[in-house]
């Protein structure tokens, strides 16, 4: 119990220690107060928006207060510091105290309630929240709030992200308490999560590791088993195709036929037209014999001849002689093809 009773009353003494130094610096903007136990003895820092008014004439106010800090309160060599609040309208405290003040001079609740809440809001807080509390209007006690943004009432969130300040408006109907919640613009909040940028395939940096000496060797039996036993597969799978003497001489007649006819047709495509073997000398001289041809085309054509004249029965004897002879050279080449496809056969059996 002890040990309670002391942590209880260091308590209980900053409390006062910092309700002193708010009456005392009222006038100079009491924006907070910050007590450290240091080996040296105590360092009171104190952040006022006006730090000439706490200072005094050739250091006189601090002086004072630092005497009473140590005679009153009872600290060990508190060693008072002050610093400047550069903008006020971050601070609860401060905003607090100027809400009570203008509550006293006579301005009406809601606009001094939505003119401070505006003000906090424009400096990038997250959130804020405005609370009056007392006799704003008539005889009957009420609450009235102003919220803008986000505000936490609870856990941890609410210990760690939010600023609280309170004053006291003395007014003839009585006291109104103002309260100003303020959650700091670089609060983190656990339910924000930020997403980052998945770089694409072509900004990352692709690294290729070297294998190592063995791992190739060992790479390379291992491909080597593997043609040996595809190998062995490709004999056992596939069949076991025999040829006869008589199937090996016809199909090497077959592709030097198919040679001979691919050459030929090679060579007509390469040797070039009569036109482009002439010169131009020769052209001319060409049209030149052409002309009179032209000339006896244009004069009236002989009469053809009959059939019944020599000469026309000459020019009959000579195409059924052609023809019996296509007939007989289709016969050879069907004998021929005839003998080759048994040939194969009788060399089988």
């Amino acid at each position: 119990m002890a040990s309670e009773r002391k942590f209880i009353n260091e308590n209980i003494r900053r409390v006062l220690l910092k309700e002193y130094f708010q009456r005392e610096t009222e006038m100079a903007g009491f924006g907070g107060i910050d007590i450290q136990r240091t080996p040296m003895g105590t360092r009171v820092t104190l952040i006022v928006e006006r730090p000439g008014m706490v200072i005094g004439r050739k250091g006189a106010k601090i002086k004072d207060l630092t005497r009473v800090v140590s005679e009153v309160y009872g600290f060990d060599n508190p060693q008072i510091e002050v610093q400047e609040c550069r903008d006020s309208a971050k601070n609860p405290q401060i905003m607090a105290q100027k809400l009570a003040l203008a509550l006293e001079r006579g301005w009406h609740f809601r606009r001094a309630g939505h003119s401070t809440l505006r003000r906090i809001m424009d400096t990038d807080a997250k959130g804020c929240q405005v609370k009056l509390c007392g006799k704003l209007t008539g005889q009957r006690h009420r609450t009235e709030k102003f919220k803008w943004g986000h505000i936490k009432f609870c856990g941890e969130p609410a210990i760690t992200t939010m600023d609280r300040g309170y004053a006291i408006a003395k007014k003839k109907l009585g006291l109104i308490g103002v309260s100003v919640d303020i959650m700091r613009s670089d609060a983190k909040l656990p339910d924000e999560v930020i997403i980052h940028d998945i770089p694409e395939l072509r900004d990352v940096a692709v690294i290729k590791e070297e294998p190592s000496p063995d791992a190739v060797e060992e790479g390379a039996a291992g491909t080597e088993e593997v043609k040996v036993e595809e190998e062995k597969e490709e004999k056992t799978e596939a069949p076991i195709e025999t040829e006869t003497p008589g199937k090996k001489k016809a199909t090497s007649k077959r592709k030097s036929k198919r040679v001979s006819r691919r050459k030929e047709s090679e060579a007509s495509a390469e040797t070039p037209s009569e036109q482009e073997k002439t010169s131009p000398a020769d052209q001319e001289a060409a049209v030149d014999e052409q002309a009179p041809a032209k000339k006896e085309e244009s004069a009236p054509e002989s009469p053809e001849p009959d059939g019944n004249s020599p000469s026309g029965k000459k020019e009959e004897t000579r195409e059924e002689k052609g023809e019996e002879k296509s007939a007989e050279e289709a016969s050879v080449e069907k004998k021929a093809d005839i003998q080759e496809n048994e040939a194969p056969e009788g060399g089988g059996q």
